[in-house]
């Protein structure tokens, strides 16, 4: 056994720290060296969760976001070396045993019947909104069938959403059918777009600069920090703070609705501009098809409707009820902690305690928000079916509270509540035109949740 031990070779983790660039990527994982320069291009979850991560361990996000048939994978990836210096925290202990536990108990495999339940009521409401529009002359009726057509959006972007991060369906070949019929043709929101920035955010959740989520310049800003015009690492561009910028979010907080009920114009502009982009995308074709499905039968659908006053009211009606999910995703990060910088490995479970809130509902409501009220768990254990989720909440909130860490569960008024006062505390911020930058540490600190 010495002599095994004699033969290792090692790197410390500052030496670990140096292979973090383009061509050069290495990550520890159980103190264990990999190179992954290569691998990179061909990641199932793309290029960002990996760039982001590079020079570290990364053990917490591997066991979060892979199965346990992925470690049989990483030797050929092995360089040779191992930390010298590795260590694990006392939480990431601790967090690595419930995962192990839940696997053990078959939670990441039990599935239940929540995405054939869901596909079917997807399938009913389109049927239904279906015969509103074509054989119904009333008004109400077409309101309606607008208001179920937003709940139909909902709940098959749900299903996109859980498709993109564990198997639902019986093999990987019918999953992406499931991705791309639940995303692209009924929503028309590419699931490649879906993965591209997804990923990134539960990666980096609640960085300023590098998760997509909280860089919604110049319409919101969520912290103060924006106002120094800070770069954006996911689209590589500066997320500038200029006039137009300042207008928009000295009112934030009485827009944040309004803006809420057409935000789906913008999913549609950004999954076309990364469609047709020279940026590398998996199955672009198949995406850009199933996207063309759904341009195809929403604007017919629109035109069967009597008059163009009648149009819109449709399109609006199942944008605004669309938007509840959208709110619900602003609610689940935006009055929680934020910090500038890339993500680090070695507090994953902190990172991801502090930038998440959950909203409490009754059981009967799991359904209505697909279980990503939840957010906290969703996001440690990602892989995680959402029939599981409220099983495992008492656990999650038992290993936060003997860490001391955040467990923040809201009802979805108080979510709203603490929203529209961080959005509130950032407008008042830009209106002083005197000083843009925070007055100082205290003063934010006492203003701003996180």
């Amino acid at each position: 056994m010495e002599v095994v031990e004699k033969e290792k070779k090692y790197i410390t983790s500052e030496e670990l720290k140096g292979h973090n660039k383009e061509g050069d990527l290495w990550i520890s994982i159980q103190g264990k060296v990999y190179n992954v320069s290569d691998w990179v291009k061909e990641h199932p979850g793309g290029d960002v969760p990996i760039s982001n991560l590079a020079g570290q361990d990364v053990t917490d996000a591997f066991i979060a976001y892979h199965p346990g048939t992925a470690w049989s994978h990483l030797e050929k990836f092995f360089t040779g070396y191992h930390l010298s210096d590795f260590k694990v925290s006392e939480v990431s202990k601790d967090y690595r045993k419930l995962a192990s536990e839940f696997s053990k108990l078959g939670l990441f495999d039990t599935k239940g019947h929540v995405t054939s339940c869901t596909l079917a009521s997807v399938a009913v409401m389109f049927l239904i909104v279906l015969y509103g529009v074509l054989r119904c002359t009333s008004v109400w009726a077409h309101l309606g069938s607008g208001m179920l057509l937003g709940l139909l959006w909902m709940q098959s972007a749900y299903v996109g959403h859980d498709s993109g991060h564990y198997v639902v369906m019986t093999t990987n070949g019918f999953n992406k059918v499931a991705q791309i019929l639940s995303g692209n043709c009924l929503t028309g929101i590419s699931i490649a777009w879906w993965k591209w920035t997804h990923n990134a955010h539960h990666i980096a959740c609640n960085s300023l600069d590098h998760d997509p989520d909280l860089q919604h310049m110049p319409v919101f800003a969520v912290s103060s920090r924006f106002f120094n015009s800070i770069t954006s690492h996911f689209y590589g561009r500066k997320l500038e703070f200029d006039f137009i910028a300042r207008f928009l979010i000295c009112y934030q907080h009485f827009t944040f609705y309004p803006v809420m009920c057409v935000a789906r114009v913008n999913l549609y502009l950004q999954t076309i501009l990364l469609l047709f982009s020279r940026r590398k995308v998996q199955d672009r074709a198949l995406n850009i098809m199933g996207i063309l499905v759904f341009w195809t039968w929403f604007p017919l659908l629109v035109s069967c409707l009597p008059n163009w006053p009648e149009r819109v009211m449709f399109v609006l009606a199942s944008f605004a009820v669309c938007s509840i999910q959208h709110i619900q995703f602003c609610l689940n990060h935006f009055a929680a902690n934020v910090y500038v910088g890339p993500p680090s490995g070695n507090d994953w479970f902190e990172k991801q305690t502090s930038g998440t809130l959950d909203i409490s509902c009754a059981s009967s409501m799991d359904w209505f928000f697909g279980g990503l009220q939840f957010q906290l768990e969703h996001h440690l254990f990602p892989r995680l079916p959402r029939c599981q989720l409220r099983k495992i909440s008492p656990l999650v909130s038992d290993l936060c509270k003997k860490h001391n860490l955040p467990y923040r569960s809201l009802s979805f008024w108080e979510a709203n509540q603490w929203t529209i006062r961080t959005l509130r505390t950032a407008a008042l911020q830009a209106r002083d035109l005197t000083n843009p930058a925070p007055k100082n540490l205290l003063w934010e600190a006492v203003n701003t949740h996180g």
